[in-house]
């Protein structure tokens, strides 16, 4: 079966790290733009960064810009984020989810979840003192 599953959230204060991972079971990345979301409590979605399919480039949130690194690792067949400099307003569920077969195999944007086809169930990510 299809299923991508997220790791490594946790709680953490304000100005600590996290890593994240998305895993994938049933299908290989390769070929995949990956795209990372957050929902805070009462919040809706919101797009925290793409990458590309080759890992090339990747696009981010500006408000996460220069605090978040996205990269892949095809032979885990996983995505890692780095989190640092974590802000309370970072606090949320954390998803990942694939695109497939991308045309053009780039991310124009941080947004359009209606471009995913698998989502993971999200790990929690809380940054409080």
């Amino acid at each position: 079966q299809l299923q991508l599953v997220e790791s490594g959230g946790g709680l953490v204060q304000p100005g600590g790290s996290l890593r994240l991972f998305c895993a994938a079971f049933g299908f290989r990345l390769d070929g995949y733009n990956i795209g990372w979301f957050r929902q805070a409590p009462g919040k809706e979605r919101e797009g925290v960064l793409c990458i590309a399919s080759n890992g090339a480039t990747a696009t981010y949130l500006d408000s996460v810009k220069g605090r978040v690194t996205v990269s892949r690792d095809n032979n885990d067949n996983t995505v890692h984020l780095q989190l640092t400099n974590l802000k309370p307003e970072d606090t949320g569920v954390y998803y990942c989810a694939a695109e497939r077969r991308p045309i053009p195999p780039t991310c124009a944007n941080v947004s359009g979840a209606w471009r995913y086809d698998y989502w993971g169930q999200g790990t929690q990510v809380t940054v409080s003192s």
